[in-house]
């Protein structure tokens, strides 16, 4: 491995236009077996065609984006769809002609491949972008494409000169060389291409993994979503994966929904976490049972009966389930119904605060959820099978487990709309 290393500008590229060959305008470049090649996303994009026209880039942001991770004042932090989390969804106003902004390229891997190929040498190329930092001011260059680099170098499992075991170190190799030639393109010099010398051993015969190894899976993000936001992470998930649910995950959701308000310095909340496979099967049957009898009281027909309990299946198809359960231990009790009924509504309000809470926090941990009604409708039955004391009131079931697509847009909501003013 070199110790000495080399970053070189490429200059004289000139504008790049739409269909113009990025890998064409640098083969008169002094470019060397072993080079990589660190070239910035916006000239990828101009040849790409990801130009829009855009008085504004609001638009362009909201096209682009995922996801919102956080939103302050005009500031937002999307997930793209590549997976990249950053500022106003990679969508650039600068270095473009004004009234029109750039995109991110459809798929940076590929235009780094293709890049690669044209320059018909063995060298590895870095398509670059600037991201900022959590915790930390100012910007760098990071690579949001790779072809023929070795992107991770993971130390995980080896020791240090001391002996120490490495249980965490894994370095960005690729973003460490694109924030390299950062610091000879720049930001206003017109230098959109960098030679990085002196990492031959970095570079790899085939194309490799590309970038996906440096983008850190969500159900791995313990940020990932922003404090703002993070109310809207709670979406209802009705389809599943088969894909286990980590247990711990479901307590620290009941951490947080412990958390709620509650009346009288009470503590109103209680979960029973239903994680014997005996004991689900036994209460989902035994609810089935009571729910049919009830409709058949109700007078529908075995046909209309049969499509109604299908409703339940989500329950069934989820890999854990959660019975929240209201006590009113603390309450109040008053000489009249009135007074008492409200106390009871205080305690229900109460309750449904500590099951928001939990169900966000499931979001927060990567899970998905949907709270069902049903145990309210069968109490008894739900206190017999799960041994329950009888002041413990059953407020529904939450079927918990990673969502097997990606949840529907929600529908619109004004605000406004749900707003009186006196």
């Amino acid at each position: 491995m070199s110790r000495r290393v080399e970053v070189v500008a490429v200059e004289g590229i000139g504008e790049v236009r739409p269909g113009d060959d990025v890998a064409a305008l640098l083969r008169d470049a002094d470019v060397r077996d072993g080079d990589i090649l660190v070239v910035t996303s916006k000239i990828v994009s101009k040849a790409e065609g990801r130009v829009r026209q855009a008085p504004d880039r609001t638009q362009a942001i909201e096209d682009e984006t995922e996801r919102v991770v956080a939103r302050r004042g005009d500031t937002v932090i999307s997930q793209t769809r590549h997976g990249f989390v950053m500022a106003a969804a990679g969508v650039d106003a600068s270095n473009t002609e004004p009234g029109t902004v750039l995109l991110l390229p459809e798929d940076p891997d590929a235009s780094a491949r293709r890049i690669r190929k044209g320059l018909q040498a063995r060298v590895g190329v870095i398509v670059s972008d600037t991201f900022g930092r959590p915790w930390r001011n100012g910007l760098t260059d990071v690579a949001i494409g790779v072809a023929g680099v070795r992107p991770l170098d993971d130390f995980r499992g080896t020791s240090d000169g001391y002996g120490n075991a490495l249980s965490a170190t894994v370095t960005a190799l690729a973003d460490e060389i694109a924030g390299a030639a950062e610091l000879v393109k720049g930001k206003l010099a017109g230098v959109p291409v960098a030679i990085v010398r002196g990492l031959s051993h970095l570079v790899t015969e085939d194309d490799g993994p590309g970038v996906r190894p440096l983008v850190r899976p969500a159900d791995d993000d313990l940020f990932r979503y922003g404090s703002r936001d993070v109310v809207f992470a709670r979406r209802t998930i009705r389809e599943f994966s088969d894909r286990p649910v980590d247990p711990e995950k479901v307590r620290r959701a009941v951490a947080a929904g412990i958390a709620a308000p509650a009346p009288h310095h009470t503590t109103p909340w209680r979960f029973v976490l239903v994680e014997s496979p005996e004991t689900r099967t036994k209460l989902l049957d035994a609810m089935r049972e009571a729910w049919i009898e009830d409709l058949r009281g109700d007078g529908f027909t075995e046909q209309s009966i049969a499509k109604r309990i299908r409703r339940g299946d989500v329950l069934r198809d989820a890999p854990y389930l959660v019975v929240p359960c209201l006590v009113m231990e603390g309450s109040h009790t008053y000489r009249d119904d009135r007074r008492n009924a409200s106390e009871r509504e205080m305690f229900v309000v109460a309750t449904g605060a500590g099951v928001e809470n939990f169900l966000i926090q499931l979001a927060v941990e990567g899970l998905g959820s949907a709270w069902v009604s049903s145990t309210m409708f069968c109490r008894p039955v739900v206190r017999e099978v799960l041994d329950l004391p009888g002041s413990w009131d059953p407020m529904g079931c939450v079927a918990i487990g990673h969502a097997a697509a990606p949840p529907r847009d929600r529908a619109p909501r004004d605000p406004a709309d749900f707003i009186v003013t006196r």
